[in-house]
């Protein structure tokens, strides 16, 4: 068996709150991610959190994209883009709080 390092391991943050969908894409250069909104919707205001096996960020959606259009908010159904603080990858789950 492998013998521990002693190195701490930070717990991740949990994965609650409402589930909003999965990101489908991240674009490193404009820090954008895409999210499929598919068990609920998503606000400008929102708190949000993204959690994955790297990410794990939280924020307040400060605006949102549907087809190259800012609006207030991403109906349940839509694929929607969302300026982020960190990175996110295809996968990672964001839920609102």
């Amino acid at each position: 068996m492998p013998r521990n390092s002693g190195a701490k391991v930070s717990a991740p943050l949990k994965a609650t709150g409402t589930l909003v969908g999965p990101v489908t894409h991240y674009f490193d250069k404009i820090s954008v991610c895409v999210v499929d909104c598919r068990s609920s919707t998503m606000k400008v205001g929102d708190r949000i959190r993204i959690v994955g096996k790297t990410a794990v960020l939280r924020q307040t959606v400060k605006s949102l994209q549907v087809e190259s259009r800012d609006v207030a908010m991403a109906a349940k159904g839509q694929l929607v883009g969302l300026k982020i603080k960190g990175q996110a990858r295809p996968g990672d789950l964001v839920f609102r709080d």
